[in-house]
């Protein structure tokens, strides 16, 4: 699939979230881009370390409104790619308006 199908394909948080990725552990555009749901985050990638995952949360919060708790963060949320996107589009569709 090519990269501007995949870009069309993509929700505004899937966007959000990878620019974050970007900024925070500071990712290639491309390499983000390749990411896919399997994409191991936490164990796999150098940059996110234990150091880097309450900065990398405290962004999400910050860019996207959310709220994420203490007892939702756990190995399995940073597993993959796909994990933190399916927790996120959730935390977002839960999103009091106002």
């Amino acid at each position: 699939m090519s990269v501007s199908l995949l870009r069309a394909k993509m929700t505004d948080t899937d966007s959000t979230l990878r620019a974050i990725l970007q900024d925070v552990l500071g990712l290639s555009a491309e390499r983000v881009a390749a990411f896919e749901a399997a994409t191991g985050l936490f164990g796999d990638l150098p940059e996110l370390d234990s150091m880097a995952v309450a900065g990398l949360l405290t962004e999400i919060e910050d860019r996207l409104d959310i709220v994420i708790e203490d007892d939702e963060v756990d190995g399995e949320l940073l597993e993959s790619y796909g994990n933190l996107l399916t927790f996120l589009e959730g935390k977002v569709a839960q999103r009091q308006p106002g």
